[in-house]
């Protein structure tokens, strides 16, 4: 089976890409003496890539019961479930951890945390930390950091932050500093739960700039990124990877032709894309997507998927089109300008390795 065969709009994944991005994340890592890496999977949210990113059924990162169900049900226990926990979910993850699973949830609320030390089943949870998103967690120095783990008693595992904001950097410089920021936070919160009698266990960190680019991680445990496995047009161009490092594309074909305004229609629009801007505020602006050919090369220059239908994309060259080699049902491939978001209404991915033969195909899992 070649990518000639497959119905559009699909995922493909080129395992060399998907590899070489690994391998540059484990190195990076590896810099950081006793430091673990935590992949996060909620973007592939599939078991192949699990067993690549984190061999021998090592620690991960999950952001729905689904996933911690899923990759649990494949050997990998040892979880961080990295989303503010809510009391109707605890007992699946008590559940799943009476089975063998070591599912961790985070909490930035005390009253969570009252009810996540009162539970009968097994748990233990992380007090989440904002080391500057501005997202979830509590400030390393805000009171109720030693108030929800003081409340979780024997079930705080320890804390974690999410360095979410690096991506609003344009540098590896200004990336530096923000994981500085984060490594100190994540220190702080770790010093003063100690000082309050409290064990800390667990200190977590990450996003994929900061896993990359952070200069210090001493006393940090876990390290957790994603993004990074499969890279897009945003983070090529915030230094997390190259162009040539994006590993998923979107595989669709040509459905209509408009010489009159230089672009073409593909069958991939808002659901196989998603309406993703990440790089609308980036120095490239990729609309939904860029146009590449089907061996995954930018031979069309800048085509940008400029408007997205519910199943139409509409791509317009910045130089003209060569409508010859795009005729109806030409097939090409859409670099994704958020992969988080792209990849999340597909059911699998079909795998290639810098060639159009499909050498696998891998399942992932979806929902909540």
């Amino acid at each position: 089976m070649t990518l000639d065969d497959l119905p559009t709009p699909c995922l493909v994944l080129d395992l060399g890409i998907l590899k070489r991005n690994l391998a540059r994340m484990a190195a990076a890592v590896a810099r950081h003496p006793g430091l673990t890496l935590r992949p996060h999977m909620k973007t592939a949210k599939s078991l192949a890539v699990a067993e690549l990113a984190a061999p021998g059924k090592g620690p991960i990162t999950v952001s729905t019961v689904a996933e911690a169900r899923y990759f649990a049900g494949g050997g990998f226990s040892d979880q961080i479930l990295a989303v503010g926990i809510t009391p109707a979910k605890l007992d699946r993850i008590a559940a799943l951890n009476a089975q063998g699973a070591d599912v961790k949830v985070i909490t930035d609320d005390a009253e969570v945390a009252s009810a996540i030390a009162a539970h009968p089943g097994p748990l233990r949870a992380l007090v989440e930390v904002d080391c500057g998103e501005g997202r979830g967690g509590v400030a390393p120095d805000s009171a109720l950091l030693v108030e929800i783990a003081a409340r979780l008693g024997a079930r705080c595992a320890g804390i974690m932050t999410h360095a979410g904001h690096s991506y609003a950097e344009r540098s590896i410089a200004g990336v530096e500093q923000v994981a500085e920021a984060e490594h100190k936070g994540a220190l702080r919160a770790a010093e003063r739960l100690r000082a309050a009698g409290i064990k800390v266990e667990v200190v977590s960190l990450g996003s994929s700039p900061t896993a990359l680019h952070g200069k210090d991680m001493s006393g940090i445990t876990d390290v957790r990124a994603g993004v990074y496995m499969f890279g897009d047009l945003f983070q090529a161009q915030i230094g997390t990877h190259g162009m040539e490092d994006i590993a998923v594309t979107v595989l669709a074909a040509v459905t209509g032709r408009k010489p009159e305004r230089n672009a073409v229609l593909v069958d991939a629009g808002a659901i196989a894309l998603s309406k993703d801007r990440s790089t609308e505020k980036a120095p490239k602006d990729y609309g939904f997507g860029l146009m590449l050919d089907i061996d995954g090369r930018p031979s069309f220059g800048d085509a940008i998927v400029l408007r997205t239908h519910q199943e139409h994309g509409e791509v317009r060259g910045e130089a003209p089109l060569p409508f010859d080699r795009l005729p109806i049902g030409a097939l090409v491939r859409i670099a994704p300008n958020h992969t988080c978001l792209t990849v999340a209404q597909h059911d699998r991915y079909h795998v290639v390795d810098g060639a159009r033969e499909v050498i696998a195909v891998w399942d992932r899992v979806n929902g909540w």
